[in-house]
């Protein structure tokens, strides 16, 4: 059987069509945030098959095959890739109305050109005939890039980095630029744990870490690393943002307790964070970076199989945490002494859609255009209710001509065509709008608005 993803799939009304496929569809790719491995760029890697670069480390995928109760040796254990593969072709029509079912098979043809449905009958036929093109120049990870039109991708990478893979990008055709993402300076899943990387971090920057005082200086030092190579934004992985009073934190005390192998309270592991993020929030600021903060995550709730696989690996979800009061002293901080730099808020719980679209509005002050960003559906809701809602929101409570659009969030080199799942989707609800007579039937206005959100909008923001 055909695929069901025609030209027009996902654009109900002929305005949504022309507004798709002459403003939007062409459009370059700047994927702004992303789990990539830069390492891979650079060396120009070639897959060996289709498991390789479109099964592994995608815990999308393993989640579905672990619902469906297949065993974990065909996920991350030690079965062959193409057994691997074999089951998630089996796993596929059981994932209709999940997200995973739209992307397989845009993936599909967007990459292969493959148009049939990914199913048991056609799974050795397409593993075949994706492997034949996988070993060919075109398809190197540069090569697919290229093939999505993809113009800036910004890595993740923790501060202690060596950014080597990207110096060795410098010049090349597809931008490659690191993201500052500083997590493990203020994450403590353990002293001991915690004590360890602070050493790592001396080592990178060539501090001694004595005090909370070098604490940031190594951290100034890597900053200044980060942005000579290249990099223009940090991010930051949090449940929340726990609010604390500034005044009353005692950072010299806590680094001593720390030092001293001792356990930090969760007061005072916040009170801790609160400091560090703010010094670096304020880094940020000097060196006019754009700051990111993915926001409501509940992390690592299976102790079992973290003890067994490792983090990353599925079983996250979304978390149920108090953000807007919080969220608000914190920008509000930074804000006070004129230190607030560009920042990109993402939420994970749709129930606090309107109260981040709503936030973002306390801090724009007219110094750039949507200084203050509601970001892109994120995790599991970067699907398409998930998109609508976010856009919804967004358009209610600010301005959805100033949004910078989509991302990835992805370690899969063949995740781009979420760009084209997110441009239909924005294209459909404007469509929609304007058949309902809730829009004007304005096509160059309402495209140029299209092409903005998708492509021109992060182009001007980031100013890569």
């Amino acid at each position: 059987m055909k695929s069901f993803v025609t030209d027009n799939f996902l654009l109900k009304s002929s305005f949504a069509q022309k507004l798709y496929h002459d403003y939007a569809k062409e459009l370059p790719i700047i994927d702004y945030h992303n789990h990539l491995p830069p390492d891979e760029i650079a060396a120009d890697r070639q897959f060996e098959n289709l498991t390789q670069v479109w099964l592994n480390g995608d815990h999308y995928k393993w989640r579905a095959m672990r619902t469906l109760g297949i065993d974990e040796a065909f996920i991350t254990g030690s079965k062959s890739d193409q057994f691997k593969f074999l089951k998630w072709a089996d796993t596929v029509p059981y994932t209709l109305r999940n997200p995973l079912y739209h992307w397989t098979h845009l993936e599909l043809q967007r990459y292969f050109n493959i148009t049939d449905l990914l199913q048991p009958e056609t799974a050795t036929a397409i593993y075949a005939e994706a492997n034949a093109q996988l070993n060919t120049p075109a398809y190197s990870t540069r090569g697919l890039l290229a093939k999505m039109k993809v113009e800036v991708v910004c890595t993740t990478d923790d501060p202690t980095d060596n950014l080597k893979s990207h110096q060795q990008l410098t010049g090349a055709a597809i931008k490659v630029l690191p993201t500052f993402r500083p997590d493990k300076v203020y994450n403590f899943t353990s002293t001991e744990g915690y004590l360890k990387y602070q050493q790592t971090l001396a080592q990178a920057s060539g501090v001694e870490i004595t005090d909370f005082d070098s604490l940031l200086a190594a951290l100034q030092n890597r900053v200044t690393y980060f942005h000579e190579t290249g990099c223009r934004l940090a991010d930051h992985g949090l449940g929340q943002i726990s609010v604390a009073d500034a005044g009353a934190i005692n950072a010299q005390r806590l680094f001593e307790k720390l030092n001293r192998h001792e356990s930090l309270t969760e007061v005072e592991i916040n009170a801790f964070r609160y400091k560090v993020l703010t010094a670096l929030c304020r880094m940020y600021h000097q060196v006019g970076w754009t700051q990111q903060f993915h926001l409501g995550a509940l992390r690592n709730t299976n102790t079992r199989m973290l003890q067994q696989l490792g983090a990353d690996t599925g079983f996250d979800s979304i978390g149920d945490f108090a953000q807007a009061s919080a969220l608000a002293a914190f920008l509000n901080d930074l804000d006070s002494t004129n230190q607030l730099c560009k920042t990109v808020i993402y939420n994970l719980n749709p129930a606090d859609n309107e109260v981040f679209a709503a936030m973002i509005g306390n801090f724009n002050d007219g110094s750039v255009k949507g200084k203050i960003q509601y970001g892109s559906a994120w995790w599991f809701l970067d699907q398409k209710d998930g998109m609508e809602k976010q856009l919804n929101a967004l358009s209610n409570m600010s301005l959805l001509s100033c949004f910078i659009g989509m991302l990835t969030d992805s370690r899969s080199f063949l995740s781009f065509p979420r760009h084209e799942y997110f441009r239909r989707i924005l294209c459909n609800l404007i469509g929609k709008d304007v058949e309902n007579g809730e829009l004007p039937a304005d096509e160059k206005w309402l495209g140029k608005i299209v092409a903005d959100v998708c492509y021109y909008n992060a182009k001007e923001y980031f100013g890569f």
